[in-house]
C-alpha cells in the first residue's frame, strides 16, 4: 500500500484523469459523430464508486486529479463528487483537483467548484467566431461559453484555453486567439487533432494542422522563448516576449511526448487506459464491485495495470494516412 506506482519504464504515476461521463452537450466534429449512442447508466460507476476509486489512487500516491468527460458538468449531482474529493486536498494527500470542460455549464457551477477546492480549469474553445463555433460544436452556443469563462474568472478560477488546431478552420485566428487570451489574462494551449473514434463523414487527415507550422507562423508575429517548465502534462511552453503570456503546444503527432508520461486515464465505466493512444486497458470495476468491503483487490488490480503501461503511443500521420488510430472516442476515455 505504501509503495509508489512506478511503471516498467521507471516513470512514477502521480496524475489520474477521470472521465465521469461519456455524455456531452456538444458534438464537436473532431471528437464524436453527431448521432452518438451513449453508454447505459448501469455501466457507469456511481458517484460513490468514483469516490472510492479515486481515493484508492490517492492512497497509492496520485497527487493530481483531472476530471473530464464527455462534459463532466452535465453529470447529475457531479458536485457531490467534487465536494467528496475536497477531503484529500485538505489532508494534503491530493495536491490538485481540476477539470477540463467545454464551459457550457460553468455559469452554474464556477462558485461551487472553487468552494470544493478547484483552482484551475481548462476550457476547450476552438474559435471566437459565433457561426464557426456553432459549426464545429454542432450543438454549442458561443455566448453561453463566454459567460461561463466570465463566471469562472469571477469565482477566482485560473482559466487556460485549450484549442484544437484545425486546418482551414482556425488558422486565421491564431493571432486573434493569442491577443484575446492575453487581454483576459488566460494561458492558451494548442493541441494537434488525434485519430480517435469514428467521427462520421469528417476527414481526420484533412483536419490536421501541424503545430510546427503554427509555431512558425506565431514566430513571425512574436518573439518566442522556450520555457523549461512542465505543468505535469504533455504540453511544452513558450513565452511571447512582447506580451509576457504563455502559449503551450501539445504535439502527439509531430513530437512524441511519452518519455515523461506520468498519467493514466480512468473511464466512467471503470476501465483504466494506461496510454491514450493504445487499446490496452484494465477492468477495475470488477475489482471494485466484487469486493465492496475491502480495497485490497482494487489496489492489486491497479498495480497490475501500471505494470503493463506501454512506453508510448503509435499516432502517426507522416505517411499521409491516419496510422495508430484507436477505435474509442475521446469522450469515452476522457479528454
Amino acid at each position: 500500500m505504501t509503495a509508489p506506482l512506478i511503471d516498467p519504464f521507471q516513470r512514477p504515476i502521480s496524475y489520474l484523469r477521470v472521465s465521469v461521463t461519456d455524455r456531452c452537450d456538444f458534438r464537436c466534429v473532431y471528437c464524436m459523430s453527431e448521432n452518438m449512442t451513449f453508454l447505459p447508466k448501469k455501466e457507469l460507476l456511481t458517484l460513490e464508486e468514483l469516490d472510492r476509486m479515486c481515493s484508492t489512487f490517492v492512497d497509492l500516491g496520485v497527487q493530481k486529479l483531472r476530471i473530464t468527460g464527455g462534459e463532466p458538468l452535465v453529470r447529475r449531482d457531479i458536485m457531490t463528487f467534487f465536494r467528496a474529493m475536497t477531503r484529500h486536498l485538505e489532508s494534503g494527500a491530493l495536491k490538485e483537483l481540476t477539470l477540463t470542460t467545454n464551459g457550457s455549464q460553468l455559469e452554474r457551477f464556477a462558485d461551487d467548484l472553487f468552494a470544493a477546492g478547484v483552482r484551475r480549469v481548462n476550457i476547450s474553445l476552438d474559435t471566437l467566431d459565433e457561426q464557426k463555433f456553432a459549426d464545429i460544436t454542432r450543438w454549442g452556443r458561443l455566448p453561453q461559453v463566454l459567460r461561463g469563462i466570465d463566471a469562472a474568472q469571477k469565482a477566482g478560477l485560473r482559466v487556460k484555453i485549450n484549442t484544437v488546431a484545425l486546418k482551414d478552420f482556425n488558422e486565421d485566428e491564431l493571432i486573434t486567439l493569442a491577443e484575446w487570451c492575453h487581454s483576459r489574462d488566460m494561458d492558451l494551449t494548442w493541441i494537434e487533432v488525434m485519430p480517435m473514434g469514428d467521427i462520421g463523414n469528417e476527414d481526420r487527415l484533412g483536419q490536421y494542422w501541424k503545430l510546427s507550422e503554427l509555431r512558425q507562423t506565431l514566430g513571425q508575429h512574436y518573439t518566442l522563448t522556450d520555457l523549461p517548465e512542465n505543468s505535469g502534462g504533455p504540453a511544452r511552453y513558450v513565452r511571447l516576449e512582447e506580451t509576457g503570456q504563455k502559449i503551450g503546444f501539445i504535439t502527439p503527432l509531430t513530437h512524441n511526448f511519452c518519455e515523461s508520461c506520468n498519467r493514466v486515464r480512468l473511464t466512467c465505466t471503470g476501465e483504466l487506459f494506461m496510454c491514450l493512444g493504445q487499446e490496452d486497458n484494465a477492468d477495475l470495476r470488477s475489482a471494485l464491485r466484487n469486493h465492496p468491503g475491502s480495497n485490497a483487490a482494487l489496489e492489486d488490480a491497479i498495480r497490475a495495470a501500471i505494470r503493463l503501461k506501454p512506453k508510448g503511443h503509435d499516432f502517426d500521420y507522416s505517411r499521409q494516412s491516419v496510422d495508430g488510430r484507436v477505435s474509442r472516442h475521446m469522450s469515452h476515455t476522457g479528454g
